[in-house]
């Protein structure tokens, strides 16, 4: 039963949820058209449903913070979520 890692950030103007796939090129990817608010947790899950994963048992999303130049802190802060997660089958997908 293997685990991957979904991650949701805002590009600034749209919420966009993926699952990281190490080595592939293309990500299961679902984009809300909105800046705020921040999607729900029932949002979140009814996402990475419909890419066919759910959140892993136990699991719970930590938020981190970056900016678009680290070198500077005066630029904009962007907010980062993350959550472990694994095909819905109970294994990664």
């Amino acid at each position: 039963m293997g685990t991957l890692t979904a991650q949701m950030s805002n590009t600034g103007q749209a919420w966009r949820l993926y699952v990281v796939l190490y080595g592939e090129t293309a990500w299961p990817t679902f984009q809300w058209d909105r800046t705020g608010p921040v999607p729900t947790g029932a949002e979140r899950r009814r996402a990475l449903a419909a890419l066919g994963y759910e959140v892993a048992p136990g699991a719970v999303w930590s938020w981190t913070e970056d900016s678009r130049d680290p070198d500077d802190d005066s630029t904009e802060v962007l907010l980062i979520a993350a959550v472990t997660v694994r095909g819905q089958d109970g294994g990664a997908a």
